[in-house]
């Protein structure tokens, strides 16, 4: 099967060097069992190229399990991979399978393992050099025949110096490590991939669509996206649908990317932006999203207020600057405030659907509950 061919097959979209290594790579690891560890940022499609790996090896005809251990609770991760006996602790009121045991002969992807907490990493080391396993409140050893693939946000090379992740583990799953770029870094393949997000999305929705214009796509194309392709789809989809499928000009496009200071000619105005994050953790990046995001709420709050202003109120002649808006007492909102609420919204806005919140956010799950407990937020 040639390259191009592979490429159609297993949905990898892109001809930057980068991607056409990714897949020379992909075709030559598939075929056997060695284990891979996909890195890069969040949004990159580490589980498309998880599933390529599956669907193009001989475990094909078996299950692929996904698995975000990131959005496990700790206290539960154990028994979600390696399954529980009845009775073995409060909530376990019948024997379980666990992920390890459904994924039998198959393929188990462990996203965001880099979350794992130190007591399961030592058992999943124990899985990946022997297959060996027990179930919680189980003494009895079990085996489990299944080709393992992780992928993580994080430098986990960074992790095992700081003592968070185990050396033993990270050099037994990184046999082979395939790095995804960040979609700044190959700017050359976002036309191909708008336009698969675009037949994707009409053909599932019974649309038609009248495009992008060039100006339009040349924003697209100079955007920094801090969410990577994950952002890209986002912004795709909710143009074709806010738009009603006609043609999508350069405002619109503007006017969707959030946080981006368009100028004109189609170039962006960097200095008003935050910086690409790099030497950041996960978490900062995470949350300088969400504050771009609500300096954006705050602005149009602002906006409204002094519109309000400029008429007097019918009620006991109070005027707007009187009303309680959250503000810290010299006219900002502190950065907890913002976050808090923009959290809350995206939760009222999903029905207190975690993981879609989550999404919209641009934040990993285990983020979302840790902050959600932080603030004590409903959801």
């Amino acid at each position: 099967m040639t390259r191009e061919a592979f490429q159609r097959e297993h949905g990898i979209i892109g001809s930057s060097p980068e991607i056409l290594e990714i897949i020379d790579v992909i075709r030559q690891v598939a075929p056997t069992d060695i284990t891979v560890l996909i890195t890069g940022e969040s949004g990159t499609g580490k589980e498309v190229i998880a599933r390529a790996i599956h669907t193009a090896s001989k475990r094909s005809k078996k299950p692929l399990v996904t698995v975000n251990c990131g959005a496990i609770p700790e206290g539960l991760i154990e028994s979600e991979l390696f399954g529980h006996e009845k009775g073995s602790f409060t909530s376990a009121v019948d024997t379980r399978r666990g992920y390890f045991e459904i994924a039998d002969g198959g393929t188990i992807f462990l996203d965001e393992i880099g979350e794992t907490p130190l007591a399961t990493q030592v058992k999943l080391l124990r899985v990946l050099e022997n297959g060996e396993f027990s179930r919680v409140g189980s003494s009895t050893s079990r085996t489990t025949d299944v080709r393992v693939v992780a992928a993580t946000n994080k430098n986990l090379e960074f992790e095992v110096q700081q003592k968070r992740f185990r050396p033993d583990l990270y050099f037994r799953l990184r046999s082979v490590n395939i790095w995804l770029p960040p979609l700044r870094n190959r700017r050359g393949d976002i036309p191909a991939l708008v336009d698969a997000f675009i037949r994707e999305f009409t053909e599932r929705n019974g649309m038609t669509f009248e495009g992008f214009s060039p100006e339009a796509m040349e924003i697209l194309m100079e955007y920094h996206w801090p969410g990577n392709i994950r952002e890209l789809r986002n912004v795709v989809e909710s143009l074709i649908v806010l738009e009603n499928g006609r043609q999508i000009g350069a405002d619109q496009v503007r006017k969707q990317l959030y946080g981006a200071d368009v100028v004109g000619g189609g170039t962006f105005d960097r200095s008003r932006n935050l910086p690409v994050i790099t030497n950041k953790t996960v978490e900062q990046a995470e949350r300088e999203l969400i504050y771009r995001a609500l300096l954006d709420l705050k602005a149009d709050i602002l906006e409204l207020k002094d519109l309000l202003a400029q008429q007097p109120l019918q009620t006991e002649g109070r005027r707007p600057a009187q009303i309680d808006n959250g503000e810290n007492g010299n006219g900002n909102y502190s950065l907890d405030d913002m976050e808090r609420q923009m959290i809350q919204k995206a939760l009222d806005r999903h029905e207190g659907n975690r993981r879609l919140a989550a999404r919209e956010l641009n934040i990993s799950e285990r983020t979302l509950y840790r902050k959600i407990k932080e603030y004590g937020l409903n959801g």
